[in-house]
């Protein structure tokens, strides 16, 4: 019968005292390394990944890491309570309660309970009301506890995974809508085998040898337990040729897909059913498309209002005056222009605000931004004389201190 030993944390390459923050940085680091969609079709890369996401999966969770280290295995069919009392009655030092302890000079002798018969327990058996010293109960509600009854755990449909992209788009697209264009790289169902991994017919399981069982290894400690290869049937089939039993294929396709108008930079699409392929028949993954929007030259965009910087000379600040201003009211090639009235005495920074003249929301029907048109007053480069002598005139006619009050309150 075959022996199984996996050291989880080696395989992540960490010490046994490693952070729950360490192992998650450890396999994110080997993730990148080995993933499938890195390495297309080295198999050994895939072997590698499957070995180090099954580390994490286990050692990322506290349930089952406490277990692991207990037990110095793992499996789903352990029941923690069961786990749990094991260690109390000595197994997580290597033998229960001291009793591992025979021969000459106390030496430790492990125990092999491959194929104990535990049926001398059940019925009305003497057997039956004994109770281990180390565990108070029976040694078959302890390893019935422990195994769940070690039921067939069959493959079965798996659903396929999702998928994450990030899109850019260009300004305008965002604005108005568009159809934007990528290539993804997806599972998809082999046509060989319609997503079941095997053809033809059974034979004896290599793992098991058709016995339906193989040793796990916990310590000084071996358990019988189901083959995780064959579910404890003791049979398997041949894998698929074309997909070396994966049931998927990675493949690269061409996506097309519209972009709603007023779409935000950092917004989220699902399209449901563009992920990878589930196996069997199980209903495949969806697509998550994360929205990447470039800049514009002239404006800016914050949530659905358009602000935009627009200079003024210091005549149309200080008498008012009407002047053109950008909108994203333009025709496809880029933007337009509307007039905007600037109030007598307007300074520089000062906000206008356009109503409605913002980008129209891709979530509320009907419902569109603001322009917030931002004041610059520009301060003309005088030269000739005349000019100088009429600004002279005007500071004379309006003597007012603009940094009076500010000095005032030093």
């Amino acid at each position: 019968m075959a022996t199984k030993e996996k050291d989880y944390y080696g395989t992540l390459g960490v010490k046994k005292t490693a952070t729950a923050d360490e192992i998650r940085k450890a396999f994110r680091k080997l993730a990148r390394k080995h993933h499938p969609d890195v390495n297309p079709g080295d198999k050994k890369s895939e072997e590698k990944f499957k070995e180090i996401s099954e580390a994490n999966d286990v050692l990322s969770d506290d349930k089952k890491r406490k277990i692991y280290d207990q037990l110095g295995f793992y499996s789903d069919n352990i029941d923690p309570a069961a786990a749990e009392a094991a260690a109390r009655g000595g197994y997580a030092g290597g033998g229960f309660g001291g009793a591992q302890r025979a021969g000459r000079g106390g030496q430790e002798v492990p125990f092999d309970f491959g194929g104990f018969d535990f049926s001398g327990f059940q019925g009305n058996s003497r057997a039956a009301q004994q109770e281990s010293a180390g565990f108070g109960g029976s040694f078959k509600d302890v390893f019935s506890g422990m195994f769940g009854g070690g039921g067939r755990q069959a493959r079965g449909p798996q659903p396929g995974t999702d998928l994450e992209y990030q899109v850019q788009v260009d300004f305008w697209t965002a604005i108005r809508g568009g159809v934007t264009r990528l290539e993804i790289q997806r599972q998809e169902q082999c046509p060989t085998c319609k997503g079941r991994a095997v053809v033809g017919g059974s034979m004896e399981c290599p793992e098991c040898h058709g016995s339906g069982q193989v040793t796990q290894m916990g310590g000084r400690m071996k358990f019988n337990i189901q083959c995780p290869r064959c579910g404890g049937s003791g049979k398997v089939q041949n894998a698929c040729p074309t997909c070396d039993g994966a049931g998927v294929l990675t493949r690269k396709e061409p996506l097309e897909f519209r972009i709603k108008p007023g779409t935000r930079d950092g917004q989220r699409i699902r399209l449901a059913g563009k992920g990878n392929a589930g196996t069997e028949g199980a209903p495949a993954g969806d697509l998550y498309l994360i929205i990447k929007v470039g800049p514009h030259k002239l404006f800016q965009r914050v949530g659905d209002d358009i602000h935009v910087r627009v200079p003024v000379t210091v005549m149309e600040a200080a008498l008012g005056a009407k002047i053109e201003v950008p909108t994203i009211d333009g025709d496809n090639a880029g933007a337009g222009h509307t007039q905007l009235k600037i109030p007598p005495g307007t300074q520089t920074g000062q906000k206008l605000r356009m109503r409605e003249k913002g980008v129209p929301s891709a979530t509320r029907e009907g419902v569109r931004g603001d322009q917030i048109v931002e004041v610059q007053v520009v301060v003309p480069k005088v030269q000739d004389e005349r000019s100088k002598e009429i600004l002279r005139e005007l500071q004379k006619l309006n003597p007012d201190d603009p940094r009076a009050e500010m000095l005032a309150g030093v």
